[in-house]
């Protein structure tokens, strides 16, 4: 498709509980949104109607050839807008889907009563990493990303104590859309809003993974004290998918934070075990 606002599909991951707060929720890039956070929105379920988005050529979403992050983060008010003209949500994103929470709060403020963003960047790596994996992706196919993703995904012990996730979460990768992995890996190349940080007023919530080797607690600290009202939580034993790793901690996270945002900066870090 030609460069534009990509169509997303939501999936909604409770039902009932219309009268309940909108809760949207991200994947990380190469997973769905249903394995990445189902078991997290049972908990959540009691707060919120929780519902997610997934990147094109994941999952439901039509695939997509060509768009930036700033796209994405369009595509997911049209597609909620579709859904609910005007509403406005709390917000929850993994790694890419945490990038497009920022763009979210850049473009759309008025929109996101609170943003939760887990093992994410105000700038993700490094462009040329990321033009090498979108050509060794569009080369082999997501195929050649297997073998490393668990080392990357997933802190010391997961696979064992949660087979099904993780082994879902794996299926997502190797079933995803070559062209739309490779356009995502091209977006992330060129998503930079460090410089921005100081414009967000929406109370942010930045959660780091202690076994995240590339988006550390340091990266995710650079969040919580850019913006005007943040703080940062590290999550012991989890590495980059934090939903799906330890859906019940970030899903306390994300109620506490939604019901009690932080008044003002804080640019320590609180640690939980």
């Amino acid at each position: 498709m030609e460069h534009g606002i990509p169509e997303l599909a939501l999936t909604e991951l409770t039902s009932g509980g219309e009268n309940l707060p909108l809760l949207v929720v991200g994947p990380s890039l190469g997973t769905s949104v249903s394995s990445m956070w189902s078991v997290a929105a049972v908990r959540l379920g009691t707060m919120f109607t929780v519902v997610g988005w997934d990147l094109p050529g994941h999952d439901a979403s039509p695939p997509a050839e060509r768009f930036t992050l700033a796209d994405i983060a369009a595509g997911v008010l049209s597609a909620l807008d579709r859904r609910s003209a005007g509403v406005s949500f709390h917000y929850a994103g993994d790694s890419l889907s945490g990038a497009v929470g920022l763009q979210l709060l850049l473009d759309a403020p008025g929109r996101l009563q609170s943003a939760t963003l887990c093992c994410t960047g105000a700038r993700i790596g490094e462009p040329e990493g990321w033009y090498e994996r979108a050509q060794a992706v569009r080369s082999g196919g997501t195929a050649v990303l297997l073998d490393s993703a668990a080392d990357r995904w997933f802190g010391p012990g997961f696979p064992e104590r949660d087979p099904q996730t993780a082994q879902a979460l794996l299926d997502d990768l190797a079933a995803t859309d070559t062209a739309s992995y490779a356009a995502a890996c091209d977006a992330l190349a060129t998503f930079d809003v460090r410089g921005r940080l100081a414009e967000i007023a929406t109370p942010v919530l930045a959660v780091a993974g202690d076994h995240d080797i590339v988006l550390t607690p340091t990266v995710l600290g650079y969040i919580a004290s850019g913006v005007q009202s943040g703080m940062l939580v590290v999550l012991d034993g989890v590495a980059h998918l934090a939903p799906a790793e330890a859906p019940d901690r970030v899903a306390d996270l994300i109620m506490q934070h939604a019901g009690d945002p932080p008044e003002s900066n804080d640019r320590s870090t609180d640690r939980k075990n």
